[in-house]
């Protein structure tokens, strides 16, 4: 079995996530694992996604390797995932799984966030392993690694997997008329931001902002952060826990106080 292996976190062959995905290679050497540092060479990707197409769609399913920063995978991996879509990557009848570390804080939605993904790409997904950073120092921590990937071959061989069974939702956008009464006008004192990074003025996530704002009882304002010229992606070097400070010198830090 080939197995392409997303590896989104940026710090590429040194993430901590990719060391349990080496150990699984070494235990199970009758599979091949061929990993792309999606996380690490994300720029690259957005100028030819080519490779990655050719990975994905040639391998036999996906493993979805990366850390859990608070909530979420990192957001090389968001876009990776946008760009898999945006290039049209058939991925159809595969099978894909995930393997995260972290603290264990929430990072149920950054696994929910991979299976959706997974399904939406007409993947049959396999649930995941979610350890901790250390584990993989440990007997235990290194055995429930290997019964994780003993259970996903055995899913894969029994096609024990959860699946998309709805067809694709069509949107209807209808526009919301709300009547200004008295009691409806916008108040103020308020100072209501509204953060999003959607770029296409007909999507429904605009027009959800648009309803929302209409309902909305007070004064809002929209921040579009893919309108500024950000460095890059949270890189995981903790240099902020030191001096408050990100090793990026865009001024994002700025703009967020």
């Amino acid at each position: 079995m080939k197995i392409a292996v997303i590896n989104g976190s940026p710090k590429g062959k040194y993430s901590i996530t990719l060391q349990t995905v080496l150990y699984l290679q070494r235990k199970f050497p009758e599979h091949t694992f061929e990993a792309l540092h999606a996380g690490q060479k994300i720029k690259a990707l957005e100028k030819d996604f080519s490779a990655a197409k050719q990975l994905m769609e040639t391998s036999d399913e996906v493993l979805f390797s990366y850390t859990v920063y608070t909530f979420l995978a990192p957001s090389q991996m968001h876009r990776f995932i946008a760009l898999a879509k945006e290039n049209g990557v058939c991925l159809r009848g595969k099978y894909a799984t995930q393997i995260s570390t972290s603290k264990h804080f929430y990072d149920m939605t950054a696994h929910k966030y991979i299976e959706e993904n997974a399904l939406d790409l007409g993947m049959g997904y396999i649930r995941g392993l979610s350890a901790d950073m250390e584990d993989l120092l440990t007997e235990k921590g290194q055995k429930e690694a290997e019964q994780f990937f003993e259970r996903f071959l055995w899913a894969v061989k029994e096609d024990i997997c959860v699946r998309q069974t709805l067809p694709p939702k069509e949107y209807k956008y209808v526009e919301a008329t709300v009547p200004q009464t008295a009691n409806e006008k916008h108040l103020t004192g308020k100072d209501i931001v509204i953060l999003t990074d959607d770029t296409d003025p007909s999507s429904n996530l605009n027009r959800m902002i648009a309803r929302f704002r209409i309902r909305l009882p007070f004064e809002s304002r929209i921040v579009n952060i893919a309108e500024y010229p950000l460095a890059g992606g949270c890189l995981g070097c903790f240099r902020c826990a030191v001096s408050e400070k990100c090793v990026y010198k865009d001024g994002f830090d700025k703009i967020i106080l």
